[in-house]
């Protein structure tokens, strides 16, 4: 089977650049990496191919060849193997790129760990603010040694194995790995005699005790950054961050919807026919509201601005309150007498004081009809 061209392969033309020739390699490999897409035998063969394509064009004295006697040149055994800085460097920086790891600026002591707590709120934390206190498991640096994890105190000399970078490469055939340095497991420094209360960690484990200032309008799932209250860093490395996330606990009146609130409220029978004065409870405190006669189950009130005022936005929701009519139980009898006659005297002047019932039976009564016709 006859191979490709090795430049249609790389998707470049004949006069591509050393660099331009790189930047291809490099978005072609990162596509097709046998790590990207595991058991693609398809994006496997592909990888080898644009791999053997770069091998043979990022070598001067091969690229020559090739270009004057194509593949046939190559396959006589002319030229030299890859050049230095050539293909095995370029991979090298495709698989850092593809598993995180890294070489030169990425080496050396690293950034300490971002922490997370959950915090519980009530609604009224959430809507008004508050400042909360929490204790937190956390890695505080060493006294003894300044963090450096030496019996001394002082920096520890650099890694002899891998010169500070915290990483060594180990090239398998054409293939270069990055793995961190087996002596100082990453720290780009060696210990030789550890400090004896941390053991050369650098750091030991305590609780801290932290001030968390919530700001009004916060909701579920809102975090709040403080800034280097995570794990100390290696070495002297920066410590990390603490996020506190928020998490609202259910209020047994109000549920919040982003910046409105709703509530339900029972109101009597009198109240629903004749009308009235309806005290419904808010956030800061009771309200008034006039409850027109007739009102039915479902009925919305809302009152503008009593609902919360986030933190993204400038103006305070609404509160919607939605009353349902409770039927009242365990009568005695005298109220059943009554209520039998208030019945009648309903029932004696037609439908007009049950406009849903009559407007629900003319429908029932049509769906009949139709069913019989």
């Amino acid at each position: 089977m006859s191979k490709r061209d090795y430049y249609e392969v790389l998707m470049v033309e004949k006069t591509v650049s050393e660099d331009g020739l790189k930047k291809a390699y490099r978005k072609l490999a990162m596509k097709y990496h046998p790590d990207r897409n595991p058991g693609d035998k398809a994006a496997e063969e592909q990888f080898k191919e644009i791999s053997e394509a770069y091998e043979v064009l990022s070598d001067e004295k091969k690229r020559a060849i090739y270009d004057q006697y194509g593949h046939e040149g190559l396959s006589r055994g002319a030229g030299g193997g890859a050049g230095a800085g050539g293909f095995a460097d370029i991979f090298g920086d495709v698989f850092a790129d593809i598993f995180g790891g890294g070489g030169g600026g990425r080496g050396g002591p690293r950034r300490g760990a971002d922490l997370r707590y959950m915090m519980e709120l009530t609604l009224e934390q959430a809507v008004f603010g508050s400042t909360e206190n929490i204790r937190i498991p956390s890695w505080d640096e060493c006294e003894s040694c300044h963090g450096h994890g030496t019996a001394d105190g002082k920096k520890p000399p650099t890694c002899p194995t891998c010169r500070g970078s915290g990483q060594v490469r180990v090239q398998q055939g054409f293939f270069v790995l990055q793995q961190t340095c087996p002596n100082c497991r990453g720290r780009g420094t060696s210990v030789s005699d550890p400090c004896k209360s941390c053991r050369g960690a650098g750091k030991l484990r305590r609780e801290k005790t932290l001030e968390v200032k919530i700001p009004p309008g916060v909701d579920t799932g809102d975090r709040i950054r403080l800034s280097g209250e995570g794990e100390p860093g290696e070495a002297g490395a920066p410590s990390g961050d603490l996020y506190v996330q928020i998490n609202v606990k259910p209020h047994e009146i109000f549920e919040r919807d982003g910046n409105d609130l709703h509530c339900s409220m029972p109101i009597s029978v009198v109240t629903a026919a004749l009308g009235g004065t309806l005290e419904v409870p808010t956030l800061e405190g009771k309200v008034e509201i006039d409850v027109p006669e007739g009102s039915q189950s479902g009925k919305q009130f809302r009152l503008r601005g009593r609902g919360v005022r986030s933190v993204r936005t400038a103006g305070p929701g609404d509160l919607y309150c939605t009353v349902f009519v409770e039927t009242p139980v365990r009568l005695n009898k005298q109220q059943k007498e009554l209520l039998r006659q208030f019945g009648e005297t309903l029932d004696k002047e037609g439908g007009k004081h049950h406009p849903e019932t009559s407007s629900w039976l003319g429908k029932a009564k049509r769906f009949f009809d139709d069913l019989t016709t």
